[in-house]
């Protein structure tokens, strides 16, 4: 028994654990004061001065900001000095290797998002002053009286149209509707985060929620660029007549399959050839050069395998919803 206990030797020290992962604290302050905003809006709603659902929009909008404040960033050893602003803006289009591994260390994503916003602000805002919101207003209450079942009463209609012709002129309302497509875009922006989130752990990767999320901006913003930017020209090139006030309402930049495809006789058709383009593919490409070189650790499999199911899930979302309403597209 003594020569067993001399024997005996007491197990190692547990390792010291690492540096508690810091949280992204400085996104509290805007999220208060959006909520505020939106508390404020709501009760101007109230006095029926504006639509209830910009405020609730901004409600919402403050709330989840607040909560993704609590979500740890990453803590990766030897970081590397953040990339100035500018310098990835341009290096998204000319060396996007580069920036996505500086998002890998510095995953600071809010530009990127203020520039994908702020264009496509802009886009709308010309696109209903070039087509005018009365044709919008028309061909919109013309489709909704179409969709049979899911059709509205017949006296709804003039209703409809009356309530989006406001929202098409009145200025504050115009206000309102960017409000609301700037928390939309970050909303969707936070399900395709962690959509890519989950799809790289399926795959035995790792990726921390604001890697995936400096991502998807910074993959949206070329798009994003090229989209709004080219359909600006174009839609001054075309007559206001040849413009669709809801297939150009996201751009009238053209460069997929759907030329081949007449919408008003084959829409689900059209729909589906309308993913099968170069933006796509450019997209589909950067997304998963991202993934690749922006997560922790994952391989060049894995984030193909993600960007092009979310592609894929996309692309089904938008058929099955035209096969069920066709008549938009048209």
């Amino acid at each position: 028994m003594s020569a067993s206990n001399e024997s005996f030797s007491a197990p190692p020290p547990p390792p010291e654990a690492g540096p508690r992962a810091p949280r992204p604290t400085k996104l509290r302050p805007f999220a208060i004061a959006i909520f505020v905003l939106g508390l404020l809006l709501v009760g101007a709603a109230a006095a029926k001065l504006l639509a209830f659902s910009t405020g609730i929009a901004l409600i919402l909008g403050g709330i989840i900001v607040f909560a993704f404040s609590f979500i740890p960033l990453p803590v990766i050893a030897d970081a590397e000095a953040p990339l100035p602003f500018f310098t990835k803006v341009t290096g998204i289009f000319f060396e996007p290797s580069r920036v996505f591994r500086n998002l890998r260390v510095h995953p600071n994503w809010v530009g990127a998002y203020v520039i994908v916003v702020v264009l496509s602000v802009i886009y709308t805002f010309v696109f209903v002053q070039r087509i005018t919101p009365e044709r919008i207003a028309d061909h919109m209450t013309e489709k909704i009286s179409e969709m049979g079942a899911f059709a509205p009463p017949p006296d709804r209609i003039d209703e409809l149209r009356e309530a989006q012709l406001t929202q098409l002129k009145k200025p504050s309302e115009r206000a309102g509707t960017a409000a609301k497509s700037a928390v939309g875009l970050f909303v969707l922006g936070a399900i395709t985060a962690a959509l890519c989130l989950l799809g790289i752990l399926a795959f035995g990767g790792r990726i921390n929620y604001w890697q995936a999320l400096a991502v998807v901006f910074y993959s949206w913003l070329p798009i994003t660029v090229i989209q709004k930017v080219l359909g600006l020209v174009i839609m001054f090139i075309k007559a206001p007549e040849d413009l669709h006030p809801i297939r150009n309402q996201e751009t009238t930049f053209q460069d997929n399959l759907g030329f081949l495809i007449s919408a008003s006789d084959h829409p689900v058709l059209f729909v589906f050839v309308s993913f099968i383009g170069l933006t796509w593919l450019y997209l589909i490409w950067l997304r998963a050069k991202g993934l690749n070189l922006g997560g922790t650790k994952v391989g060049s499999g894995a984030a193909w395998g993600v960007s092009i199911t979310l592609y894929i899930l996309l692309m089904l979302f938008a058929v099955i919803s035209t096969a069920l309403f066709p008549g938009f597209v048209s």
